[in-house]
């Protein structure tokens, strides 16, 4: 008896539709999104440039104009990325939108990656020394292992 297979191609299924990236400002974020920049315009996917605006209880208590600053924030790197955009157009054709989110940079690319329906999460390495020891971010999401995650040095 033989078990006879069929075998059907699909359209625009195979790879990543959305890959998103979580940028900082650092100079690993800004590695991370040419990374991953790099891997949506190949994939053809479209690429989801996260900025995770911190919530600064304290701050914000105390009257510091904590929401201000990371609009600033959030506005700087769509100015970076739209640059980077307009200098490899008509070079490379690459989707691309800007997302910001308010929270703890953990929770707030977890809440991210599932309304943006990502297929992989790519991330710069911490910068910070204490994260070798209590956990980064990009630690804390490959743990959680509900995507495909790239860490960029």
């Amino acid at each position: 008896m033989t078990e006879q297979h069929s075998h059907q191609f699909e359209r625009g299924t195979d790879g990543p539709k959305v890959i998103m990236v979580g940028v900082d400002g650092s100079d690993s974020s800004l590695r991370a999104a040419s990374y991953a920049g790099g891997l949506a315009r190949r994939q053809r996917a479209l690429l989801a440039v996260v900025y995770v605006q911190p919530v600064l209880a304290a701050g914000a208590a105390l009257g510091a104009p904590v929401a201000e600053t990371t609009d600033e924030i959030a506005e700087q790197l769509i100015a970076l990325i739209r640059e980077a955009a307009e200098r490899v157009k008509g070079i490379f054709d690459l989707r691309w939108e800007f997302h910001t989110f308010r929270g703890d940079p953990y929770n707030g690319l977890v809440k991210a990656a599932d309304e943006l329906k990502a297929d992989a999460v790519v991330v710069g390495a911490s910068e910070q020394a204490g994260h070798r020891i209590i956990g980064s971010v990009a630690i804390r999401l490959v743990k959680a292992g509900r995507w495909p995650v790239t860490v960029v040095p």
